[in-house]
């Protein structure tokens, strides 16, 4: 590629923005998923559709009590499935008796989730399995995809403002089963109509899934990708086709590398399309009694966090609910560990009172910006590696590195090392690729100073900093 087509190519993919409601979501950063329904009382993964709903009948349900665990965690919202793949449904459905409202409890439980995130703060989203191994009419084409949307219609007008619409692409009729094309363009058409600062996730055009279930992520997670990948989990034969602990554990080998200037050249149309990690407090994504003993451990899911929220990417972690209705003390525990871990490694700046030279700066975009309310630094395009340095009156000892591009003018880093001053000499504390939305890098407890270098030594026309903060 010649020096005129690569600026071109640069120009092109760093033009490529996200959303407003991309970018609320990614503030979000960390929100729960509950897996619950009819699953939970056969102790199974994945209903038939043939179950009883009469054996639906928790003791203690309490969804208020749900959110307050979430929120200990540090959570900012919740997706509830509103229907898994059995078709039993948790709301007051006018299109099946399928449903809670047939069951010897009677009520309709997203109604009080509902109003349970209003009373603490948590946005709400629905998750709502395409695959109804329960409706009649699945198979017949327009006949279940007007089903289908009659339901996502309830869902949409009758539950309050919605923050994600969760799609998954699993199947497992297998090649003698039922085949039913869904008719997604339909169904993205009345979630933009409803509910339109929603993200559509997975089997949808605003949030990408990390590929696999294990909460495992990219060291160099691209927001900026192949329009191609916009359909990759609507092909049914690359989705979920039986309930597969492998499944759960894979990172697909030929997709490591999604947005490198290598890969990226092969393809002429892109789109942003940041990653959702997700993974479950425990083996499955419902309760089983047998998994009390096998909740992720507090260092497991630090490291997750640190490889979501802090590697550009959102973290999805499922929180299953006893077929009762509460969440088991383990679980509560672990997510009250994990948020006083995040409040207390995250809330205190070591640089809040520090300066910031830059070798270059467009005018209005200057180092002084950094951290600052609506302002954000930009090195010169022309620069092949800028460099920040920030000084401190007396010096710091840091466990974390965290940096924020402004994604709102693209995402241009591609490398970075990061360097503090000791006895007049520059020595690496820390290296990584992708910044985007978060990078939170881990340094070393025996590192301190009161100076220190942030070089990036590969960027896409220029470099962007909204955050630069030490804790």
């Amino acid at each position: 590629m010649n020096e005129n087509n690569e600026l071109s190519f640069l120009k092109k993919i760093t033009d490529i923005r996200p959303s407003t409601r991309q970018l609320a979501w990614q503030e979000m950063e960390f929100y729960g998923f509950i897996h619950y329904g009819i699953n939970s009382f056969m102790n199974q993964e994945w209903g038939s559709g043939k179950e009883d709903p009469q054996i639906f009948n928790p003791k203690n349900l309490d969804t208020d009590a749900w959110c307050e665990s979430l929120v200990k965690a540090g959570m900012k919202g919740v997706i509830i499935t509103a229907k898994h793949h059995d078709g039993f449904c948790l709301w007051d459905t006018s299109y099946t008796n399928h449903s809670v409202m047939y069951t010897p409890y009677g009520k309709d439980i997203v109604a009080d989730l509902s109003n349970s995130c209003q009373r603490f703060g948590l946005k709400m989203g629905i998750y709502l399995s395409p695959w109804d191994r329960h409706a009649p009419c699945y198979g017949q084409g327009r006949a279940y995809d007007d089903f289908f949307c009659n339901q996502l219609t309830e869902l949409l007008q009758g539950y309050g403002e919605l923050f994600c619409l969760w799609f998954d692409g699993a199947c497992g009729e297998g090649p003698n089963g039922k085949t039913q094309v869904y008719d997604w363009e339909r169904y993205y058409a009345l979630i933009r109509k409803h509910q339109p600062e929603a993200v559509i996730s997975v089997c949808g055009p605003d949030v990408r899934w990390c590929g696999n279930e294990g909460g495992y992520c990219r060291n160099s997670e691209w927001s900026v990708v192949s329009a191609m990948m916009a359909d990759n989990e609507k092909i049914q034969h690359q989705s979920q086709q039986v309930d597969d602990a492998q499944f759960r554990k894979r990172i697909p080998s030929d997709s490591e590398d999604l947005g490198s200037r290598q890969i990226l050249a092969d393809y002429d149309e892109f789109i942003w399309y940041p990653a959702e990690v997700n993974t479950s407090i425990r083996s499955g994504w419902f309760y089983h009694e047998a998994e009390d003993s096998q909740i992720r451990s507090l260092e497991n899911l630090k490291s997750i966090y640190l490889q979501s929220v802090g590697q550009n990417a959102t973290f999805l972690l499922n929180i299953p609910p006893h077929y009762d209705g509460y969440i088991v003390a383990g679980d509560v525990t672990r997510l009250e560990e994990l948020g006083d871990w995040i409040k207390t490694s995250f809330s205190k700046n070591l640089l809040v009172h520090a300066t910031y030279q830059a070798s270059s700066e467009e005018i209005g975009k200057e180092a002084s910006n950094i951290n600052q309310k609506d302002a954000f630094w930009k090195s010169v395009e022309t620069e092949v590696r800028p460099v920040v340095i920030v000084e401190t009156k007396n010096e710091v000892k840091p466990k974390y590195l965290m940096l924020q591009e402004e994604i709102t003018f693209g995402q241009r880093i591609e490398e970075f090392t990061f360097s503090y001053l000791k006895k007049e000499k520059w020595i690496v504390a820390c290296q990584g690729t992708v910044v985007g939305y978060k990078r939170i890098c881990q340094i070393e407890d025996h590192i301190s100073s009161n100076k220190w270098k942030l070089e990036i030594s590969s960027c896409r026309l220029g470099a962007t900093l909204k955050t630069f903060k030490l804790y």
